[in-house]
């Protein structure tokens, strides 16, 4: 990158920054080329000492720990210690047999159809601001009897198999994952301010605190409950991350780690997953990017890369209210320009009739989308931007789904393995009569119902009231508050009334029976 280059860039940045002066802030950083171009920050890691984020600040990476975890069953397998299609249950016996027989290789790929141990425990009355214990968590696992769908036929994210390749990683190991990843990568690359934390109540030298809106224009800070695993107990902070891909590009902890952390697979039925093993692998207007995301209360990062262009853009935040992967394609853009291999952006994609509330009733899923293109499916939201198929997709990492205008009112939308699903227009409908306990063994959990109202008895905390709404006599929505969104379940009650199949952003066909 020539010096004006490398000026337009910085400049493109800062200007990006310069709202988060005085507000919880953001690590910039672009490496290209084994060079750590730009390392830029703004903003303040705490706002009650009025502390700015600095190069030694470092931040709850979340998710983006979840390639670390690939990558230390990839050692292991290297060693001869494990193999990649031996079943969970072959290093960890105490999981039920459906949990049991999901490969290795399955689970980091996102399509073993473990159902999220996070969303279990928020069903259950714990949301990610509740203390819990592993023991609580890894109880929840092991009351499951069944799976989202037959592995390697879906995908669907799962912080749930990321959380038990950690635990392999120790079992094979013989040593906890913390002590894995500083002696055979953090060590070796130099990544001094990175750790694994799995206790998130116990300091971290040099960590920003995370920071939520607090809805009056001010800040509180994020609450932390829950403890983290191999699903993403990492902290680091740029320079670090930008020592990792690095070490991806050049192939310095082992020559193979690359190619393998990156390959894609097909799915059963031949479609292809673009889940990787801790990482998802896209093309970004005729590139392929290599890429992930990090999210937790008051915590979020944007990991990208280009390896045919040896580039890597990271945006790490404790700004909850920043969308870093949007920042970080807005720098790979300013990075690229002028590439003769970029192609323009997409073409604008008419959307007249798109917004409103949308139901699958066969796959018992809803769908809001505003008039500015924000969609929420299960609370979570996305926007949607133009495709270069000429189809609305969502700017979301991890989440498969492409959208066209409806037609003859009716909403095709194309979710993981080629899956087509037909939304149609749905209204708000009177609640059907539900007063009552339901109970479903595999949460250990019991909800109770009055009118609108539910109040969750789970086995680790209760909740609530959780309120209910109707889109059709048999469709529900149980609204349950999160710490990240106001999120909802979606359940579908059976037509004889007794019981209920609820399914979340990342479980499917849990029951509920009426008692």
């Amino acid at each position: 990158m020539r010096d004006l280059d490398l000026l337009r860039l910085e400049r493109r940045v800062g200007q990006m920054l310069v709202p988060l002066a005085e507000t919880p802030g953001a690590s910039v950083g672009v490496a290209r080329d084994g060079m750590l171009l730009l390392r830029r920050s703004a903003g303040l890691a705490s706002l009650e000492l009025h502390a700015p984020i600095g190069v030694p600040t470092t931040f709850r990476i979340a998710s983006v720990s979840k390639q670390f975890t690939c990558a230390a069953i990839l050692m292991l397998a290297r060693d001869g210690l494990l193999r990649l299609d031996d079943g969970l249950g072959t290093h960890l016996p105490w999981l039920p047999p459906a949990l049991g027989a999901v490969t290795l290789d399955q689970a980091m790929r996102n399509c073993g159809g473990l159902r999220d141990v996070l969303e279990l425990a928020r069903l259950g009355g714990a949301d990610l601001a509740t203390p819990v214990t592993e023991a609580e968590l890894d109880a929840l696992i092991a009351r499951q009897e069944g799976l989202n769908f037959a592995p390697g036929t879906r995908f669907l994210y799962s912080n749930t198999g990321f959380r038990l390749l950690g635990q392999v990683v120790e079992r094979v190991a013989r040593q906890s994952l913390a002590t894995f990843l500083e002696r055979r990568i953090f060590g070796p690359l130099g990544m001094t301010r990175t750790r694994h934390t799995p206790d998130l109540s116990v300091p971290v030298p040099g960590l920003a605190t995370g920071y939520l809106p607090d809805g009056a224009g001010g800040w509180r800070r994020a609450p932390h409950g829950f403890p983290l695993g191999g699903e993403g107990g990492l902290v680091s902070g740029v320079e670090d991350l930008a020592l990792w891909a690095r070490c991806l590009s050049l192939g310095t902890l082992q020559s193979e780690l690359e190619g393998m952390i990156e390959e894609t697979a097909p799915f059963a039925n031949g479609a292809m997953n673009r889940y990787a093993r801790g990482l998802e692998v896209e093309n970004w207007r005729g590139l392929q990017t290599v890429s992930h995301g990090g999210l937790w209360p008051g915590y979020k990062t944007a990991f990208l890369r280009v390896p045919e262009r040896r580039l890597t853009v990271l945006v790490i935040t404790n700004n909850a209210s920043l969308d870093p992967h949007h920042m970080a394609l807005q720098v790979l853009d300013a990075a690229l320009q002028g590439d003769p291999a970029l192609r323009p952006p997409p073409p604008h994609v008419p959307a007249e009739g798109i917004a409103g509330t949308w139901l699958c009733a066969e796959a018992g899923l809803s769908l809001d989308i505003d008039a500015d293109l924000l969609a929420r499916m299960h609370g979570v939201p996305f926007t949607l931007i133009p495709g270069e198929d000429g189809r609305l997709v969502a700017r979301r990492g991890a989440f498969p789904f492409h959208v066209a205008p409806p037609r003859d009112g009716v909403l095709e939308v194309e979710m993981d393995a080629g899956q087509m699903l037909r939304f149609r227009r749905a209204e708000a409908a009177p609640l059907p009569a539900l007063d009552g306990d339901w109970h479903c063994a595999e949460l250990g959990a019991r909800w109770h119902i009055e009118g609108a109202a539910l109040h969750a008895h789970g086995p680790l905390r209760n909740a609530g009231p959780w309120r209910l709404s109707a889109l059709s006599p048999r469709h529900l929505r149980v609204h349950m508050p999160s710490v990240l969104f106001e999120g909802w379940a979606d359940a579908v009650l059976a037509a004889d009334g007794r019981s209920l199949v609820v399914n979340t952003a990342r479980t499917r066909g849990l029951v509920f029976e009426r008692r």
